[in-house]
């Protein structure tokens, strides 16, 4: 198998949808050995910031002289992405082994690419893997192991609301599921639901490490990261990263956000800047996209709603309905490209928002293309 090959056949089982549960990882995993038993893991959940968090401790470790490994979801311009050490992506090659390995078992595509990610660290021998959940916590195919290093939570606000509980407790004992026996917690400034952390850590035994509000959510990330390091006797600094979709200046007037939900709009409308912005913007039907446009859209001069490419998207028809009612000029254009390009014309500032799927869909365009100004 090539990796074309690999790479077509993980992705499409997506149609597989999200199952949640540990029984069928475990599974695959006992099939590869277990090897995330020898991994010194830093399992990083939350619903806003965990990917930023992730990262910034996983690069600090690699400053500090440590092989590190890195899983973060979802991918925006190569699926590889995922899966790196020390920064880089793993290898085609070594991809395309991993999945034709192990192609035959039954499991998800988030549950195959998470097993294939603890193979290849201990393959690797790893000094330290910051693995990020994909949903949730307690049930996450990534939480298939006994003890991680330290257990990481940030931001948890309201979202996959249909999986994980229709209140921020419910939602936070989900979370809280990574808090394992005599483990160590660092916990971002949660107020809404600290409590739910404080009797997991009093249950488990576990030493719960709090963050302070420092009034800002990149700050917080960055202290949040920073306690980590210091929980692992580590001195390295702590920068920000640049991730793909996340507030991400693509040229002087594009960004591009993949934030989805109340919490997410809120970073984001920290980060426009002053004047016309038109928008591209698509969304999940699962998501409470009111509470999103409503933070949103009233910067917009311009709205183009689109359809991103996922069985759960919300349609772009659906979408512009509900953005009409902060934002004046409002026009559904189904197809991703189509909307870009229409959003292009007689545009001073580019805002494609919403989904990380939409970044997905018109990333190649988005990566490639002049912006508004240069055209």
């Amino acid at each position: 198998m090539d990796f074309v090959s690999a790479e077509n056949f993980i992705i499409n089982k997506q149609s597989l949808g999200i199952m949640p549960g540990l029984s069928r990882i475990e599974k695959l995993l006992c099939k590869m050995g277990n090897p995330q038993e020898n991994l010194k893991i830093i399992h990083v959940a939350g619903t806003n910031g965990k990917g930023s968090v992730a990262s910034m401790i996983a690069s600090a470790l690699q400053k500090a002289g440590f092989k590190t490994g890195l899983f973060t979801s979802p991918w925006v311009i190569e699926y590889r992405e995922q899966i790196k050490i020390n920064g880089k992506m793993i290898s085609k090659i070594d991809f395309a082994k991993y999945v034709s390995q192990y192609k035959d078992s039954d499991a998800t595509e988030f549950e195959l690419l998470t097993g294939i990610m603890y193979k290849y660290f201990a393959d690797e021998a790893v000094d330290y893997a910051v693995v990020e959940c994909g949903m949730g916590g307690l049930e996450d195919s990534t939480n298939a192991f006994s003890h991680p290093e330290i257990a990481v939570i940030t931001s948890v606000a309201m979202d996959h609301m249909n999986f994980l509980g229709t209140t921020l407790n419910e939602i936070a004992s989900q979370k809280a599921g990574i808090i394992k026996k005599n483990s160590i917690c660092v916990l971002y400034h949660n107020s809404g639901c600290e409590s739910v952390f404080e009797k997991r850590c009093r249950e488990t035994g576990s030493k719960l490490v709090k963050i302070s509000d420092y009034g800002d959510f990149r700050l917080n990330n960055l202290k949040t990261a920073e306690a980590v390091l210091n929980c692992l006797n580590v001195t390295a600094t702590v920068d920000f990263p640049q991730l793909p979709a996340r507030t991400e200046k693509v040229s002087s007037d594009v960004m591009i956000d993949g934030a989805h939900n109340e919490n997410g709009a809120f970073a984001l409308e920290k980060a426009l800047p002053q004047g016309e912005i038109t928008a591209v913007m698509g969304m999940m039907a699962d998501k409470d996209f009111d509470a999103y446009l409503k933070i949103i859209a009233p910067h917009c001069k311009k709205i183009i709603t689109t359809t991103p490419s996922n069985p759960r998207a919300l349609s772009a028809d659906e979408l512009a309905k509900a953005a009409k009612k902060y934002c004046n000029d409002v026009t559904a254009v189904s197809n991703p490209q189509k909307a870009l390009l229409l959003a292009r014309q007689n545009c001073k500032f580019l805002l494609v928002c919403g989904s990380f799927y939409l970044a997905r869909d018109i990333s190649c365009l988005l990566y490639t293309s002049p912006s508004p100004r240069d055209r």
